[in-house]
């Protein structure tokens, strides 16, 4: 006898209705219900997991990218830093290296006064470490150098605090420090034209302050401070590398800090950010792929007589099984495929959407004094889009197991009794 293929039966079940049942009409409200919250989860995990991805890649790009992976510094000022500088650039693991000169300092226009981190840096050798050239120009770089009027380069975050423009003075202020012998210093001061104002988009540009080296020298009043910063090729190598390279140096009471020190927190809140998201969103993904389950039993019991008919023609359990599995899949497969579509075409703009409800409305949903970044940054990844996708398909298919199984065990004598 011929028998329609299960596949077949199950994929007209998905859409079936019966006129004049309001069951029927039910079963095919909560389908597309499950169907829904299924694109919907996929859909958003796609998008959290993209938002992720680019936060990570802005804090190894953007922020350690003008920031070094670590510094070795000396206590000692009568140190042959350009010799030190060349030594470890030499190393293999290194990539680049560059001489600088560290002073926390407070930053003075009018009453306004906030502090930062002066960084002595030569222009020559600063953009090998780090891509601040990006949003600095050369010119500016040669500006600090002037003998007749020292130039400070402000991030756009300070030099708004402050109040201060392109061209325009500010002063810098060391405090008061202790002396060899238990005495004080007296605070160094030193006035500065701001000769540009960069804007990475980072924290950065409300902390950081680039000067001469010569300049931060004379403010730290012989302090120490002074390091090589450096680039190597792992980024999350950089604490063996700097332990390994302080072996190799002289014994001249070498120190050193990686960018984990000062921006490890940062790193491990994106991480934990990402795996507490995913997960949430996860759930939300097996709550719409097992809402299936609702449907199917729904299907089951509407189709009762069906089923039974289908058996008396001599439909196997299998058949049966397979018959309702293909429903499931059909919800699962329409549903992840479609979430998958919106969730690659939603991480492809929102960094443009963000941007647009920001300009139209007049505020700022992300500002770099409090997060990473100004801006809601998104990196799709294909691997991402296909585990979702896989995960909100799978996790369907495993919804429809019981209800199948409850299908194929419906006897025909008992179902065809109680349609009667």
């Amino acid at each position: 006898m011929f028998r329609p293929l299960p596949t077949y039966i199950g994929l007209r079940y998905a859409g079936a209705q019966r006129r004049g049942e309001d069951s029927a009409g039910l079963v095919s409200f909560i389908s597309g219900l499950s169907m829904v919250g299924l694109v919907l989860g996929v859909a958003l995990m796609i998008v959290v997991m993209s938002v992720m991805n680019g936060f990570d890649r802005e804090l190894r790009d953007r922020i350690l990218g003008i920031m070094p992976h670590a510094t070795i510094y000396n206590s000692s000022p009568d140190v042959d830093w350009p010799a030190i500088r060349d030594q470890l650039a030499a190393a293999p693991a290194v990539e680049a290296a560059a001489e600088v000169w560290q002073v926390n300092a407070l930053a003075r226009k009018g009453r306004e006064v906030t502090p930062l981190l002066a960084q002595g840096v030569n222009p020559d050798t600063i953009t090998r470490v780090s891509n601040i050239g990006e949003f600095v120009s050369p010119d500016s770089f040669a500006a600090l150098e002037n003998p007749a009027e020292p130039g400070v380069i402000l991030g756009r975050g300070l030099a708004e605090k402050l109040g201060v423009k392109r061209g325009e003075h500010l002063s810098l202020i060391v405090p008061n420090s202790g002396g060899a012998e238990g005495g004080r210093r007296a605070a160094r001061l030193a006035g500065f034209q701001v000769v540009d104002v960069f804007h990475s988009g980072t924290a950065l540009d409300h902390s950081l302050a680039l000067l001469s080296w010569d300049q931060a020298r004379n403010l730290a009043g012989g302090a120490g401070g002074a390091g090589v910063q450096l680039r190597v090729g792992e980024m999350l190598e950089a604490n063996w590398i700097m332990r390994q390279l302080l072996g190799e140096l002289p014994a001249q009471n070498f120190y050193g800090s990686d960018w984990s020190r000062t921006h490890g927190n940062l790193y491990q809140a994106i991480q934990m950010s990402r795996n507490l998201v995913g997960l949430l969103v996860l759930l939300i993904i097996a709550i719409a792929a097992f809402n299936v389950v609702s449907t199917l039993v729904m299907v089951v019991i509407d189709k009762h007589s069906d089923i039974a008919i289908l058996r008396t023609m001599g439909a196997s359990t299998r058949e049966i099984l397979l018959t309702f599995v293909s429903q499931g899949a059909l919800v699962g497969l329409v549903g992840a495929t479609v979430g998958g579509l919106l969730g690659v075409l939603g991480s492809l703009v929102v960094t443009d959407l963000v941007a647009g409800l920001e300009s139209l409305f007049g505020i700022q949903f992300l500002k770099s004094d409090v997060y990473p970044v100004d801006y809601l940054p998104s990196q799709l990844h294909w691997g991402d889009v296909a585990l979702v996708v896989g995960a909100g398909f799978v996790l369907s298919l495993v919804a429809t197991l019981y209800p199948s199984l409850q299908a194929s065990r419906v006897q025909p004598a008992a179902a065809l009794r109680n349609e009667q």
